[in-house]
């Protein structure tokens, strides 16, 4: 008997499939490689939907968490973090249910509490083959695939390679699984000939599984995205090259050929099991497959669920409009209640990230040294470039992931001799290393080598273990020498191949970057650029600790072709023109904040005027100062014992390769404060708080407003729900057990020696062992300007507009006294704040 008698004829409809495909495709959020691994919403492909609904779509299609226990809710709520009034305002949101009181509705989720309702899955031919069998064919799957996946991607860094990457992904997956015999010999029977069998075009074999599937055309996409989702590691994945090629506004189909070598994994397993019962049970799954997106059922416990997740949000809103209202009623306001600048010039000026590990140094060095003001900008300062280091080919994107650089610029030698022997030696020295790992891993010689040659291994380890040493050079320095390190730097020349930054071009970035940071007038005689960096050895996530705006980068490069661009004595005299005036003492100096160590690195000294020797001397004492007491605050979040030295702990940590807690990153982020920074100076915001230093009086026309939603804003909100989903389903949305982890190449790590690319965050970057060092709170937004303004922003970007629409994000707004006034409650309607 054909195994598909048994089941319904399928409705799907060819014309359709392609656009149906490219939807569910288009619910994949990207993730990025290793080597620039940056914060990204793992539910960006579902923004459109409200929260709860999306939250509906991933336990139907994923069995995901979108919210925390119910129980976490209840131990906030009898410790008073949630109180009756956040509870109600979360019954009254969507048209939920007014006629249900607080006591009532908590009364029926404590009698409920710990018994969760089953979600009604999505099924797939995997898993319901593995239900029906008692074997774990999804398993077996996702390994074979994961397998080929991470031959197929490999960037350069497998000396050993078994797929064909010249072929298009679906071929070459293709041509390997007509030829493995693994799946065969683990029981799928006639598994080569069903992957034979399947049309060479990936639209054309979508069509064709979907077809002997029998899949009804109403639950399409469902079905598709649950597919998906089985090996979502990898999907996201491809869908980050889709992403990139898009930015270049170039078409790119990886997505879609993925999905097809995963329907080509469904159609192979059914067609081997069907005469074990199989086609009996997919055609009962099937009948399942109708009304699966529905919103989340008020009666049942994913409801309850996101009615306390709102009502959490709901507290913590509360407390942060509480503290900054307080501070707005003190006498200890020092500047201007409209929040103008200060009138007295600054003897110095930071601009640093809007990092929320920036909010704790900047308050230190504030303290520190109050004639000092600080500014806080994306840390990218404006300056969306490609960097290329010395002897390197291609380079790096120093910028958002939303953007594409604008320009290439080269890292070298001022002079030019020296310049060409910085070349040659690193590139000699990558030779020397390539050739010793072509030995060291070598099919014979690797056997060879241990036993002369690893005893001279010995020392490094013992002094890298102690951390006296690392385990290995950064990156930025690895394989120059020692003169080379301290002369490179950024040229702005113009060139072949279009590098380097012209004039016209340069005084452009110069002016839109000083009425971005709403710096205009009032420059002070120093002015310090300060991008960010981590220092941290043995972990594949490093790059996830530096600059998110910079592309999982240091901001070191941005910050001194900044620097250089606004110390250019043209580019001064043409602002003028343009109604900027830089004083002639003005100096900008460009430097990095090492957040890890929460040091200060300031970068061409040589060239600072002699005039400024002094007072630079005296700001790098106080930078020394600051720092020392901002690690004395990390030190307690990081468990530092008070009777250790705390800088010794710090250091150590950096360099400790078994540290799977260096620092805490971005955890804890909650609030994303625009507006002019006397509003929250003195405000201790805990390193919880992104920082944008705006003042709208100055934004004619609201240029600079558009671009902070657009871009900061935005990504501001990815990385809130980065650490927000691996908090409330690591598992599904990120990385798991980082002592497990195993690398992929450049690409993402494995738990395990096996199993799905992992997405996400590990769980010792979100959890302390003992508590949540992060807890799952969405982004509460405070923009101090016009709500006229920001309602126009909101109307012309849909994106931006969809997360605040859909309670993705809060959007508040503050008053020109600094009090959070209104709350945006959807439809470019905004609430009044309750003083």
């Amino acid at each position: 008997m054909n195994p598909s008698e048994t089941l319904p004829a399928s409705s799907v409809s060819v014309e359709n499939v392609e656009q149906r495909v490219r939807a569910a495709c288009s619910r994949i959020a990207p993730v990025w490689p290793l080597e620039n691994f940056v914060a990204v919403n793992p539910y960006l492909g579902l923004t459109e939907y409200r929260f709860g609904d999306a939250a509906a779509v991933l336990a139907t299609v994923a069995g995901a968490n979108t919210t925390m226990p119910t129980t976490f809710y209840l131990d906030a709520i009898d410790a008073g973090r949630i109180i009756a009034d956040d509870v109600a305002t979360a019954l009254a949101v969507d048209g939920r249910s007014s006629s249900v009181d607080v006591a009532s509705f908590l009364d029926q989720v404590r009698r409920g509490s710990g018994q969760e309702s089953p979600t009604t899955r999505v099924p797939t031919v995997t898993r319901i083959a593995s239900a029906h069998t008692g074997q774990d064919w999804s398993r077996l799957a996702t390994d074979r695939i994961s397998a080929w996946a991470a031959a197929y991607f490999d960037g350069g860094q497998t000396s050993w390679r078994s797929a064909d990457q010249n072929e298009p992904l679906f071929a070459a997956w293709k041509h390997e699984a007509s030829v493995d015999r693994t799946p065969e010999i683990m029981g799928l029977s006639g598994f080569r000939a069903a992957v034979q069998q399947l049309p060479d075009d990936p639209i054309e074999a979508i069509e064709y599984a979907l077809r002997e599937l029998h899949i009804p055309e109403a639950a399409l996409e469902s079905y598709l995205h649950a597919v998906l989702m089985q090996v979502g590691g990898w999907a996201a994945h491809a869908a980050r090259i889709v992403w990139e090629h898009g930015l270049l506004g170039d078409e790119n189909d990886t997505v879609v050929q993925f999905l097809a070598v995963l329907l080509g994994w469904e159609l192979g397993i059914f067609g081997a099991l069907s005469g074990q019962g199989l086609d009996e049970a997919w055609a009962a799954a099937t009948t399942e497959l109708g009304a699966v997106e529905a919103p989340a059922d008020a009666g049942g416990t994913l409801y309850q669920r996101l009615v306390l997740q709102d009502a959490y949000d709901n507290a913590e809103q509360r407390r942060i409009i509480a503290q900054l209202g307080f501070r707005a009623t003190t006498e200890a306001v020092a500047t201007a209640s409209d929040g103008s600048a200060s009138p007295t010039r600054p003897r110095a000026q930071a601009v640093f990230c809007i990092d929320v590990r920036s909010e704790v140094f900047r308050r230190h060095l504030e303290a520190t040294a109050p004639d000092v003001d600080t500014i806080g900008f994306a840390g990218f300062f404006g300056f969306a470039i490609e960097y290329i280091p010395i002897a390197h080919d291609r380079g790096e994107n120093q910028c958002p992931v939303l953007l594409s650089p604008g320009y290439t610029v080269l890292e070298t030698v001022s002079d030019q001799t020296r310049n060409d022997e910085a070349i040659e030696s690193r590139r000699l020295r990558h030779q020397v290393e390539r050739s010793w790992k072509s030995f060291k891993m070598g099919a014979i010689s690797c056997f060879s080598f241990v036993g002369p040659v690893g005893l001279a291994y010995l020392p490094k380890m013992f002094s890298d273990s102690f951390g006296w040493t690392r385990p290995a050079p950064r990156p930025e320095d690895e394989g120059l020498a020692t003169w080379a390190i301290d002369q490179k730097g950024p040229s702005l020349e113009t060139g072949p191949a279009n590098v380097g930054i012209a004039l016209e071009d340069r005084i452009n970035l110069a002016e839109g970057a000083l009425r971005g940071m709403s710096m205009t007038e009032g420059l002070a005689p120093l002015v310090m650029i300060l991008g960010h960096g981590a220092t941290t050895v043995n972990n594949p996530y490093d790059t996830g600790l530096d600059c998110g705006a910079c592309g999982g980068h240091t901001g070191e490069a941005n910050g001194r072709v900044a620097a250089a661009i606004l110390n250019d004595p043209e580019v001064r005299a043409s602002l003028v023109e343009r109604g900027i005036s830089v004083p002639d003492d003005t100096w900008f100096v460009a430097g990095q904040h090492n957040t890890t160590t929460d040091e200060i690195t300031l970068f061409d000294l040589a060239a600072v005027p002699a005039d400024h020797a002094g007072p630079l001397a005296a700001l790098t004492a106080e930078l020394a100062d600051a720092g020392a007491r901002s690690r004395v605050e990390r030190a307690r979040r990081m468990g530092i014992a008070s009777d250790q030295s705390v800088d010794a702990a710090v250091m150590r940590r950096s360099n400790d390769w078994s540290q799977v807690r260096p620092e805490w990153g971005l955890a804890g982020c909650r609030t994303f404060i625009v507006a002019p920074r006397n509003r929250t100076a003195d405000l201790n915001l805990s390193g919880r708080s992104f920082l944008h230093s705006y003042d709208w009086r100055q934004d004619s026309g609201f240029g600079v407003l558009e671009l902070i939603m657009t871009a900061p804003m935005v990504v501001a909100s990815w990385i809130s729900l980065q650490y927000y989903a691996s908090t409330v389903d690591n598992q599904l949305f990120g990385s798991g057990n980082k002592t497990l982890h195993n690398v992929v190449g450049r690409i993402g790590v494995l738990e395990g020696n096996s199993g799905d690319l992992r997405v996400g965050l590990p769980w010792q970057s979100v959890h302390d062992g003992e508590i949540l060092q992060h807890e799952p709170l969405r982004l509460n937004v405070i923009i101090e300007a016009p709500i006229e303004a920001m309602n126009d922003v909101l109307a012309a970007h849909g994106g931006v507009n969809d997360l605040c629409e859909n309670g993705w994000l809060q959007l508040l707004a503050m008053d020109d006294s600094g009090s959070v006034s209104h709350r945006y409650v959807g439809g470019l309607r905004w609430d009044p704040v309750a003083s």
